[in-house]
């Protein structure tokens, strides 16, 4: 394994005990806070996957996105996180990649024609 993939293992045994220590003392807001580290513990994994992925320029290039449509970056980082999992990515994505699938996955702009009469 990779130095980052034990460091994502390390957290997941961590989160792990600290679940086990929340359940055995009981209470409705332990199960708010597993599912809270849940999301921490998948964000951190997803980051983790996406550093190891994705060039620093494709980086910035995602980032940008998400600083303007967060709905639409969140989408495009899960697909690539998906690649990424499934093994059909060859290589880091690279700037021009990156910029390929933002326009794969854009949303259809929709045209209005206007006639006057």
């Amino acid at each position: 394994m990779s130095g980052s993939e034990d460091d994502i293992e390390e957290l997941r045994e961590e989160r792990l005990e600290q679940l086990k220590q929340r359940q055995q003392g009981g209470g409705g807001q332990d199960a708010e806070e597993a599912r809270q580290a849940q999301q921490e513990q998948a964000d951190a994994q997803k980051k983790a996957v996406l550093r190891q992925n994705v060039t620093d320029e494709a980086r910035q290039r995602l980032n940008s996105v998400k600083m303007s449509k967060p709905d639409f970056g969140e989408r495009v980082e899960q697909q690539v996180f998906a690649l990424a999992r499934s093994g059909r990515l060859g290589d880091k994505i690279d700037d021009d990649q990156m910029r390929k699938l933002l326009t794969e996955l854009k949303p259809d702009r929709k045209s209005f024609d206007i006639k006057r009469r």
